[in-house]
C-alpha cells in the first residue's frame, strides 16, 4: 500500500522520504522511492512505494493533483518563486478581475517548463543549463497539461518587510545548492530599495487547482503574471491531493 507522506517545505523529495525511513527501523533495509516531484519550497502529498511497489511506479507517477498555490503580483525571478534571481519589478495596483482571467487557464494547455527544472535537453537538466547561462542556446521544452479548475479563494496584501521576512525564513530552510546565499542578498537590496521608496504592499491572490500530473504551479503562476501585465511568482505551493490521498 503507497504511504501518504507531507513533505516539509525546504525539503527536497529524498530528504523526506529518508526522514520517514529513520522514523521506521524495519525499512531500514527496503527498497523505497517517492512518486512526483516537489520543489525544495513546495510541500504537501508526496506519495512514497516500498519494496514491491516500486515497481509500480508509472502508475502513481500518472495521478491527478490538486493545489493551493499564493501567486504574488508585479515580480517575476528565473525560476518562478522565490528562490531565484529577481529578473523584473512592476509594482502596483491591478484592479483585475481574477475570477475571469483564471478561467482562461482552464482546459488543455501546453505549458512551458520552468528554467529551473530538472526537465532534460541535450542530456543536461534545465537548471544546469540556466546555472552555466547557456538556456539562451537551448529550446525550452514545452507538454500538454490540463487545468480542469480553478477556483480563486482569496485575495491579500503582503507588505515589503513581511515578504523579505518571509524570503528569509524559507530560504533558510532549504539545504543543497540551490544559489541560497547569494539570492537572499539579491532580495534584500532589491526589496530595500523598493522599501526606500514607500511603496505599497503587493498584491497576492491564493488559488485552489485541480489538474493533470505535470502541470508545473510555478509556470502556472508566471503565465498569470503575463496576463496580468505585472509579472507573478509562486508565492506559496502546498499540494493538498494526488489522486485519492490528501492531506492528513
Amino acid at each position: 500500500m503507497p504511504i501518504n507522506l507531507y513533505k516539509e517545505k525546504g525539503e527536497t523529495p529524498l530528504e523526506c522520504l529518508e526522514r520517514f525511513r529513520s522514523s521506521k527501523p524495519e525499512l531500514a533495509s527496503e527498497k523505497m522511492t517517492y512518486a512526483g516531484r516537489l520543489d525544495p519550497l513546495a510541500e504537501g502529498v508526496m506519495i512514497a512505494l516500498v519494496g514491491e511497489e516500486c515497481k509500480e511506479k508509472e502508475k502513481y507517477l500518472g495521478l491527478d493533483k490538486e493545489y493551493e498555490v499564493d501567486v504574488l503580483m508585479g515580480i517575476e525571478t528565473d525560476t518562478y518563486d522565490i528562490l531565484g534571481k529577481v529578473t523584473k519589478i512592476k509594482k502596483g495596483e491591478t484592479d483585475e478581475n481574477f475570477e475571469e482571467l483564471l478561467k482562461i487557464f482552464v482546459g488543455k494547455l501546453v505549458q512551458s517548463y520552468p528554467p529551473f527544472s530538472s526537465k532534460t535537453v541535450g542530456g543536461k537538466p534545465l537548471f544546469a543549463l540556466a546555472k552555466s547561462g547557456e538556456l539562451d542556446e537551448v529550446e525550452i521544452p514545452t507538454k500538454e497539461i490540463e487545468i480542469y479548475s480553478i477556483k480563486l479563494l482569496e485575495k491579500y496584501e503582503i507588505s515589503v518587510g513581511n515578504f523579505l521576512a518571509k524570503i528569509s525564513d524559507d530560504i533558510s530552510r532549504v539545504k543543497g545548492d540551490f544559489r541560497q546565499k547569494e539570492i537572499f542578498e539579491l532580495w534584500q537590496k532589491t526589496l530595500t530599495a523598493q522599501r526606500e521608496k514607500s511603496v505599497e504592499p503587493f498584491q497576492v491572490i491564493k488559488i485552489l487547482v485541480s489538474c493533470s500530473s505535470g502541470t508545473y504551479m510555478r509556470s502556472l503562476a508566471y503565465e498569470i503574471g503575463k496576463k496580468v501585465g505585472t509579472g507573478a511568482l509562486a508565492l506559496n505551493i502546498i499540494r493538498t491531493k494526488v489522486g485519492k490521498y490528501e492531506i492528513k
